[in-house]
């Protein structure tokens, strides 16, 4: 008679049981990575939005007349490269003060929910 090898039924059922838990441990952490993602990214798109100000204002300041008049902060992204806001994301229609380097906070927001602020610089 031949010997049978392989695994029984219990065994089975354990090992299925332990990679479940495994499992409903490692979910939230996965989740709780996304939305920290979103709000970098979010974050990052605030950060070149206030460096585009900051670059148009003192483009404007210098005497270049390729700089763009940012009477909102929508008017912002028009001073990035490419001259549109990153898909995915919306500026706040904020009226930005207009003189000798007034500022203006402004909000970007994603469309998963995660809201950044930024400085528009009037010019």
């Amino acid at each position: 008679m031949k010997k049978q090898t392989g695994f029984t039924l219990i065994e089975l059922i354990v090992v299925i049981v332990i990679l479940g838990i495994l499992a409903a441990t490692a979910l939230p952490k996965f989740i709780d990575l996304s939305g920290q993602a979103d709000t970098a990214a979010t974050s990052g798109v605030a950060g070149a939005l206030a460096s585009a100000a900051a670059i148009n204002y003192g483009a404007k300041v210098a005497g270049n007349t390729n700089g763009v008049t940012i009477k909102e902060c929508q008017n912002v992204a028009s001073a990035m490269q490419g001259g549109v806001v990153p898909t995915g994301y919306t500026i706040t229609t904020t009226a930005v003060s207009l003189g000798a380097g007034a500022t203006t906070a402004c909000t970007v927001t994603s469309t998963k929910g995660a809201t950044a602020n930024f400085t528009a610089i009037g010019a």
